[in-house]
């Protein structure tokens, strides 16, 4: 077997492995939990504007 072989050989081992991987974090995923009583609209701490009585804020 030649450098080049081994090389090859060891890319195709390593992208299996990392399907396996991704298929294995696939199936353990849970889904994200609903929020009860929560805002309506995008989430002021992601776009940084707060919005109170239909005042905004911005930090």
């Amino acid at each position: 077997m030649t450098a080049a072989d081994k090389q090859k050989h060891n890319a195709e081992q390593a992208l299996k492995e990392a399907e396996a991987r991704r298929r294995a974090a696939e199936a353990e995923k849970k889904p994200t939990p609903v929020e009860k009583g929560g805002r309506n609209g995008p989430d002021p701490a992601r776009y940084g504007d707060w919005e109170n009585k239909g005042i905004a804020s911005d930090f």
